[in-house]
């Protein structure tokens, strides 16, 4: 059970606030820093967990992300120092560092002038510093998550926090990575209506490109419920939107897949693939899934072994808890 801070790390804890407040930010963050060494040293983690958790939030409220990433990544790293196990009141305290990362939009309806373009250049670098910084703390709480006691591909929570913010906070988010996130996580609704969105902005012919990649990873892990939860999900909102679901012949392999998936059917999986190429050679990551997908369903030996784009995922986030 995390105890209460003891009387002497209180009023350090308060004179470290009261520095950052009044916008010692650097100075404060050495502070921290040093006091949460000598804490380590001394093999005293739960105050060490104290100081780095009250550092990372209070520079984070004051819209220092580097600071405050850089102390959340600390913490995470002291929790496995301290071998702490994966239990709510930890994944409590990683919630609540997380809660304090900086959510902005991006400045829309801008002039073209150069104040306007100055100020989207600013926002620009500070979106991608609050997705770096958010990335790195939450990534290294997936595998903490993973490495003590929690599921082995890292706690589906934390893998949806990392997919929401990273698609929300980047100008140009990266759907592979927030896909491969999402698929990992418990939240299919939340990701249907994340890819609805996406239909909204992306590019022509990207809309079905993001679907059917969401729908290929699900099954790449052996998930067909969510699969088809997702896409029915998708349905219903676009039905609400009083918009249309893409109508392409990739879209139309994917409902085939689906269906094919819910028996014993080897040889139709193989035709499929063979009459829908074309649409699936649209990107190069579909095979690599579709070879994880007929191995996991039907025993059949991968051909590429996942070592393209989704076998560099599964090496960054380590080890057992992705595969």
């Amino acid at each position: 059970m995390r105890k209460a801070a003891g009387a002497n790390t209180a009023k350090t804890l308060e004179k470290l606030e009261k520095s950052v407040q009044a916008g010692k930010y650097y100075e404060a963050q050495q502070m921290y820093k040093s006091i949460h060494t000598r804490y380590i040293t001394a093999q005293k983690y739960g105050e060490a967990l104290d100081i780095l958790q009250s550092g990372a939030s209070v520079q984070l409220k004051h819209n220092q992300v580097t600071c405050g990433a850089e102390l959340a990544v600390l913490f995470v790293e002291t929790l496995v120092k301290g071998k702490y196990p994966f239990l709510h009141e930890n994944l409590d305290r990683v919630r609540s560092i997380y809660a304090d990362f900086p959510q902005i939009a991006l400045p829309h309806h801008l002039m073209d002038d150069d104040d306007d373009m100055q100020k989207l250049s600013e926002a620009l670098v500070a979106a991608k510093t609050r997705v770096e910084g958010c990335s790195s703390f939450l990534k290294a709480a997936i595998r903490w998550s993973a490495e003590f006691g929690g599921p082995r591909r890292g706690s589906p929570e934390l893998h949806d926090m990392l997919a929401e913010y990273m698609y929300s906070q980047s100008p140009e988010p990266d759907m592979v990575k927030v896909s491969m996130h999402f698929v990992r996580g418990n939240c299919p609704e939340k990701f249907a209506s994340i890819l609805v969105n996406f239909m909204g902005k992306c590019y022509p012919g990207e809309d079905d490109l993001a679907i059917a990649r969401a729908v290929l990873m699900y099954l790449s892990l052996g998930n067909l419920r969510d699969a088809n939860f997702l896409v029915d999900e998708m349905r219903k909102q676009l039905i609400l939107k009083q918009l249309e679901f893409p109508s392409t012949e990739l879209m139309t392999f994917v409902n085939y897949l689906l269906q094919t998936l819910e028996r014993e059917a080897v040889p139709l999986f193989k035709i499929l693939r063979q009459k829908y190429k074309s649409s699936i050679d649209r990107e190069s990551l579909f095979d690599e899934l579709l070879d994880g997908i007929a191995e996991r369903f039907y025993g059949l030996q991968k051909r590429s072994g996942l070592q393209g784009m989704f076998g560099d995922f599964f090496k960054m986030m380590g080890g057992e808890m992705v595969a």
